[in-house]
């Protein structure tokens, strides 16, 4: 794999993970996704524009775009194990932003994921 096809790749795992983040922030200010008295229509309003989550889903958007670029250039068996560096920088994301914790367990699977990843891609 070269590096600028590596560059795309990473460019689509960290897009995907920033669009979770989005995601995340985006209920934190909504709050718990009730609709008080039926009123759907509401609920889907408030989600819809939420500016946090506009922005994951252009996250989104923009990842799937630069992901199929990476893809015509390397094999998906390389491609599809990366996204798993996607785990590693939302732990570190939600621990900084969120204050969500981080078990020493945790730590011990991302250590095996970074390197799962890295063997694949050495492969």
């Amino acid at each position: 794999m070269t590096l600028p096809t590596f560059g795309l790749i990473l460019a689509g795992v960290l897009l995907n993970a920033a669009a979770q983040l989005l995601l995340k922030a985006g209920t934190n200010a909504i709050g718990p996704l009730i609709a008080p008295s039926g009123d759907y229509v509401s609920l889907v309003w408030r989600v819809a524009t939420e500016i946090h989550i506009l922005g994951g889903l252009s996250a989104y958007a923009v990842s799937i775009g630069i992901w199929i670029l990476a893809l015509s250039r390397v094999d998906v068996s390389i491609a599809y194990p990366m996204l798993s560096i996607g785990y590693v920088v939302n732990a570190a994301a939600a621990w900084y932003m969120f204050g969500e914790t981080v078990t020493s367990t945790r730590l011990i699977g991302i250590g095996v994921i970074i390197l799962g990843v890295y063997i694949v891609a050495r492969s």
